[in-house]
């Protein structure tokens, strides 16, 4: 007997349910859209139309993905952030909409820079040149190249796989010609100017990341989805979660023009210690800011 899309919807929310899944609803929905290529507003409107058994054998077999602990964005191969739709494979880090708090402070630090045109001339205003660590997926380094069409950015990350993620999706969305993909670590092989073949470092005006910030002996409090098919290099700071921010912040250090900015995504409990790893004569003007559940989520501060 064909079955309509409300009985195949409601059977999936179900099965989604009996294996523990949360957000089973939206789950159930995002798998049954992928499977027939349909947005929602079609969903509902067609609730009573028969779907070809092909499509629903397809379909129940992304929920047992689903089920089984694999991540809906890694079945469906993608996901929205700061409005913009991202793929991602497991060589990435999947994005977090809490992550878009490193885009809103970005933008609240560039001020009157991030605006193409200076208000009170209406000359070009100067080039931006931001870095991006970590890239993973790209989401951050692309999201700021959308919002400013005047950035020249470099996007790191150590995984040659990831890179390849974070590429398509500067192409995707029609930005990868502002974009400089760079395999190192942090920050340490961005060197060639683009005025000169000398290796010396890159000034420049704003650095941000989502780095690694979870503790290894954490790895068990992670959900299972997050912990056996999110990439380790992407969750993982080592034995206390925090020793990339300070290797990251002395080289931010060296590498920020005077008055550039740094903003870094914080992991829970992070705050207190990555501030401290600020304290100086070196940087000033150190804000932070919480997230949506009221924890610290953002870290800015601004070189001297």
């Amino acid at each position: 007997m064909p079955l309509d899309v409300r009985s195949i919807l409601r059977e999936g929310i179900a099965r989604l349910r009996a294996g523990r899944v949360a957000s089973d609803t939206l789950a159930a929905e995002v798998l049954l859209l992928y499977t027939l290529g349909r947005d929602r507003s079609w969903l509902y409107s067609h609730a009573d139309e028969h779907v070809d058994p092909y499509l629903v054998a397809n379909f129940f077999t992304l929920v047992a993905r689903r089920v089984a602990g694999e991540p809906t964005q890694y079945i469906t191969g993608k996901q929205e952030f700061w409005g913009l739709e991202f793929e991602v494979t497991p060589a990435v880090l999947i994005p977090r909409p809490e992550t878009e708090h490193v885009i809103e402070v970005a933008l609240e630090r560039l001020g009157a820079a991030g605006i193409k045109i200076d208000m009170k001339t209406g000359e070009p205003s100067p080039r931006l040149r931001i870095a991006d660590v970590g890239t993973g997926s790209g989401c951050l380094a692309v999201a700021l190249a959308h919002e400013l069409p005047h950035a020249e950015i470099f996007a790191t990350d150590i995984s040659a796989a990831a890179l390849h993620v974070a590429r398509g999706n500067g192409a995707r969305h029609g930005v990868d010609d502002r974009i400089h993909f760079v395999e190192t670590d942090l920050l340490a092989g961005i060197y060639l100017s683009p005025l000169t073949s000398a290796r010396s470092p890159q000034l420049f005006d704003l650095i941000v990341s989502n780095p690694p910030y979870i503790a290894r002996n954490e790895a068990g409090s992670l959900d299972r989805e997050v912990r056996e098919h999110e990439p380790e290099a992407a969750l993982f700071g080592g034995p206390t979660g925090v020793e990339i921010y300070a290797r990251l912040i002395e080289q931010a250090g060296a590498w920020l023009r005077p008055g550039g900015n740094l903003v870094l995504e914080l992991g829970y409990g992070a705050a207190d210690l990555v501030r401290a790893m600020l304290a100086g004569p070196d940087w000033a003007n150190i804000c932070m800011t919480n997230d949506l559940a009221g924890i610290p989520r953002v870290i800015a501060a601004s070189r001297v």
